[in-house]
């Protein structure tokens, strides 16, 4: 099987596992101390975590746009929207909005470390001649849903 890995640097482990556990739905497959990693079946990924006092400042700081999960429809997007705020993550909304040369619904949440997460379905394709970034997009700079706040106000 093939999976991609990624390892961020948490500055509070206990709270990274927490929100990853949440964010995925799976419980972590190895604990030891400053350390954490899930293998996630769906999507496949291999994500480790590694607690670092100065949290990602400790790893390659500013290299991180934003991190994602693609699902197939629009109602996946809106259950994981409703199962990320039920279990207490500030969560943003965002319908039909152009980023990336693609129309998608996502929803935003924020990793305890600041880094945003987008769980998104591409509706369509957007025109070539379309600007990469747009309607505030994360894709070209980061704009994370901070922790207990909104992001930008939804899309018209």
């Amino acid at each position: 099987m093939s999976r991609v890995q990624l390892a961020l640097n948490v500055s509070d482990l206990d709270a990274a596992v927490g929100f990853y556990t949440t964010l995925f739905g799976v419980p972590p497959a190895k604990r030891r101390p400053g350390y954490a990693n899930f293998a996630v079946v769906d999507p496949p990924l291999k994500l480790v975590l590694i607690e670092q006092a100065a949290g990602r400042a400790a790893g390659v700081d500013g290299a991180l746009n934003h991190l994602g999960v693609e699902v197939e429809t629009p109602q996946e997007v809106a259950v994981s929207s409703a199962r990320l705020s039920d279990a207490g993550l500030a969560t943003a909304d965002e319908r039909g909005s152009t980023c990336c040369y693609a129309v998608q619904d996502k929803v935003w949440v924020t990793d305890p470390d600041g880094a945003p997460w987008e769980l998104y379905a591409v509706l369509d394709d957007a025109p070539a001649e379309t600007a990469p970034v747009m309607d505030g997009c994360s894709c070209g700079a980061p704009a994370p849903v901070a922790p207990g706040a909104a992001r930008a106000a939804e899309r018209a």
